[in-house]
Parts: C-alpha cells; structure tokens; sequence
C-alpha cells in the first residue's frame, strides 16, 4: 500500500470551544500521533497564526480539521460554526498548505475510551484529551486517502 501522493506532513486540528487538540503524522502519512493541546484565545486570528506556526514548523503540507456533524451526518451548529472556521484558516493558509474538512464523528469517545483503558486520571485527561482525539481524527483521514499499488 502507498499513501496519498502529497509530500509532506498532515496536522489534525479537534477545534474545541476551550482547546484545540493538534495532532501529527509521520512524514510517510501512515500514522498519527498526538502533539499539542492550545488553549483557545479571545480570536480566530491567533488561534489559526498558532495552528500555522505548528504546521510550518513540522513540515506540513495539510492540515485536517475535524467536521463535528451529528451521528445522523447532519450540519449542527457546531459543525457549521467548524466550517466558517476552516473557511478562515484557508484564506490565511496560503497555496503551500490545504486545508481540509474531515468527519470527526465519535472522535473524543474514542479517546476518552483509551485513556479509560489505560486508567489515566480525570486531571491528566482533560489535559490530553484533545490532542488524542486529533489524532484519531487524523488517523481516520489517513486510512481514508491510503491507495493500493
């Protein structure tokens, strides 16, 4: 199996109201890994200069934001408020980096249910939670835009 053919890096964004998880990929695309959880700031405009220092920093040529839609499928609030988000850090990406939308469905339950499984303390978890749960957001996108030879 090969992944996609974009060279480069892919950084998952869980855009919380409080924080924003960020995940990574290995430089091959194959597997995402927790990086960073940022707390929100009173803008827009500093979270997405944040989010585009850590994706410039790492190599990324894509960054992956997490579509919060309901189990249904259907656009919320949330994940309308998500897509205006987006829409904004696209314009200020620049042609060097895609941004684009993923289904970030039963992300966090995901996550919360591994740090379940590895007994890791509420306190520890609130500080991790979202960064995990980018990850498997990322990973899912990932599997997703693998192709076979």
């Amino acid at each position: 199996m090969a992944v996609v053919s974009q060279p480069g890096r892919a950084l998952g964004v869980d855009l919380g109201s409080v924080r924003i998880g960020l995940a990574l990929s290995d430089p091959t695309r194959t597997v995402a890994s927790p990086y960073e959880v940022v707390t929100r700031a009173a803008d827009h405009d500093t979270d997405h200069r944040v989010i585009l220092e850590a994706a410039r920093a790492n190599g990324v040529t894509t960054i992956v934001v997490g579509l919060p839609r309901s189990l249904s499928g259907a656009m919320g609030p949330a994940a309308r408020a998500a897509e205006d988000e987006i829409a904004e850090l696209r314009a200020v990406a620049g042609p060097d980096v895609e941004v684009v939308a993923h289904d970030e469905r039963l992300t966090t339950v995901t996550a919360e249910r591994a740090l379940d499984e590895a007994r890791v303390d509420r306190r520890t978890r609130k500080t991790v939670v979202d960064k995990i749960a980018a990850a498997v957001m990322l990973q899912s996108w990932l599997e997703s835009h693998v192709s076979s030879r």
